[in-house]
């Protein structure tokens, strides 16, 4: 357990005439490697819930939310959570060789994922479910040892710029990567023998996780092209005393408490993009968005449109790319105003602002209102995101930067693994729109009479004898309504916006009040007060 009170750490206060920070060319090379880590991993994410689960997409596994919440939940806990010991052994073994072993991993698992479908004997479940796995844990050994190297080439002076710096580069390869799903999806049609695949088909759901791998190949290549900086860590600690180490670090209660306050405030974080794809697709309405570029080239309206039941649509992933964009625009502009700031109180701020957000994105049906909501969630997260790293950068103890930023990624796994599971059962009862369409066959019309349905959510599709993957359309043929009037009808009918959003801001509002009091009490820890 580290000293409660070790040497304060010093007050940043550059002087207004002093030149701009410098940063040297491991930095890039970092940051380079960042973007095309986030590049591949984005490719993947943002298509993943609609993949996982989506009633009405024809090559997607057609898995239930409990499913989703439950694959979620576990590449979370091995993602975010395994960097607790990561972190100390990328500082152990040195960074350079740790993002080797990361990447090969993250290779396999897009591997994995992509062809494990087709393989006898595995279920579609547990083909992705592993892939998945694997993925998860070659990014918990990629975070640390990367933030870790990235930590030692930034000082007092440049850190809240140089974090801003990263954050602004994760962001870029993360808004590419909201488009590349669109075109990698449409060029499959193009593609000969057997890469070639209709759009949205098995095949080119295939291919698109193949691209990921592709990606994280290129990023090995960039590798030798940088000298691996010292920890400053001890290199004679066995594998289980580094173990012991991490372990022992953490044992600090002031410690646990804050990681446990950022555990809830990325609960309702990670929901936008992990719950809000699916969300969109069902709900939210962005044909007016869509008819202003019928103008646009046919290939590019391709890519920025789809057609869908109720008309042409947004695809979710070129709507919430508008939170990587806001992000690309404002993050650094975020750094600079916040450089003199106490991070607690930039995180504070961030917080209370990114839950406003998640509000107005999440009670409309409206495309317009909901990327005014990613704008007030995404202000949020760039005062946030970038301060949590920094804090912990900034109150590590001499040679553990990578530990403590392997904690860094403590409240994100328990905060998704937790808040996953509470989104699978929310989403799966009350949020789905094909479960609920089932619901209103049973309660509101006269096919559902006589058929004995006890409420139970589980037993509909048996109940009913209509699949959620039909549901839809058994809807408009029994009542006659257009697909668009039948989401309108199961809205207003049912609510979902209220039970699946309201619970999630009401986290936030008590991380961010959790957040406020940590930070008065941290006032009196001069290794805890930055």
């Amino acid at each position: 357990m580290p000293s409660p009170s070790p040497s304060p750490i010093p007050d940043p206060a550059p002087d207004a005439a002093s030149p701009p920070p410098k940063f040297g060319r491991t930095f890039w090379i970092l940051n380079t490697i960042e973007m095309g880590e986030r590049l591949a991993y984005y490719n993947l994410r943002v298509m993943a819930p609609i993949y996982i689960m989506q009633a009405d997409n024809p090559g997607g596994l057609h898995l239930t939310a409990g499913d989703k919440g439950t694959i979620y939940a576990w590449w979370a806990a091995f993602q975010s959570l395994l960097p607790i010991v990561t972190g100390g052994y990328a500082d152990r073994f040195g960074y350079k060789r740790t993002l080797a072993f990361s990447l090969a991993l993250m290779m396999a698992g897009y591997i994995m994922i992509a062809l494990l479908r087709d393989v006898p004997f595995i279920s579609n479940y547990w083909g992705f479910f592993l892939g998945i796995l694997v993925l998860a844990t070659g990014t918990a050994f990629f975070k640390p040892s990367l933030q870790g190297s990235l930590a030692q080439n930034l000082t007092k002076a440049n850190s809240s710029m140089g974090w801003g710096v990263f954050y602004w580069v994760v962001n870029v390869g993360a808004f590419i990567g909201h488009y590349l799903p669109s075109a990698m999806l449409a060029l499959s049609m193009f593609l000969p023998g057997p890469l070639h695949g209709e759009a949205n088909s098995p095949d080119a759901w295939r291919n698109l996780f193949l691209a990921s791998a592709l990606f994280t190949a290129f990023n090995l290549l960039l590798l030798p092209t940088y000298q691996d900086v010292p920890s400053g860590a001890s290199k004679a600690e066995s594998i289980l005393q580094v173990l012991g180490k991490t372990i022992s670090n953490i044992l600090d209660a002031r410690l646990i408490a804050w990681l446990l306050i950022m555990s809830g405030f990325w609960m309702m974080m990670y929901q936008l993009w992990d719950l809000q794809p699916n969300f969109i697709a069902d709900w939210v309405d962005s044909r007016p968005m869509a008819e202003r570029l019928a103008w646009l080239p046919e290939n590019l309206h391709r890519v920025l449109v789809e057609s869908t039941s109720r008309g042409p649509q947004i695809p979710q992933q070129v709507l919430l790319s508008a939170n990587s964009l806001f992000i690309i625009l404002g993050v650094l502009p975020a750094a600079w105003l916040t450089r003199r700031m106490r991070t607690l109180e930039a995180m504070l701020i961030g917080m209370l602002t990114a839950t406003v957000g998640v509000l107005v994105a999440g009670l409309t049906m409206s495309a317009w209102i909901l990327v005014l909501g990613i704008l007030c969630f995404s202000i949020g997260e760039m005062t946030t995101g970038p301060k949590k790293n920094e804090y912990l950068g900034l109150i590590a103890p001499p040679g553990k930067k990578g530990l403590y930023l392997g904690y860094v990624n403590i409240p994100v796994g328990v905060g998704v693994y937790a808040g996953s599971k509470i989104a699978g059962y929310v989403y799966g009862h009350f949020g789905e729109k094909a479960v609920l369409a089932l619901r209103y066959l049973a309660e509101k019309t006269s096919f559902g009479e006589g058929k004995g349905w006890n409420g139970d959510i589980s037993q509909l599709e048996a109940v009913l004898g209509v699949k959620r993957t039909e549901a839809m359309a058994k809807l408009s043929e029994v009542t006659g309504m257009d697909a668009f009037t039948a989401t309108q009808t199961l809205w207003d009918t049912y609510h979902p916006q209220l039970y699946v959003w309201i619970p999630f801001a009401a986290v936030g509002v008590v991380s961010a009040l959790c957040l406020w009091i940590f930070g008065r009490m941290a006032k009196r820890w001069s290794d805890m007060n930055a």
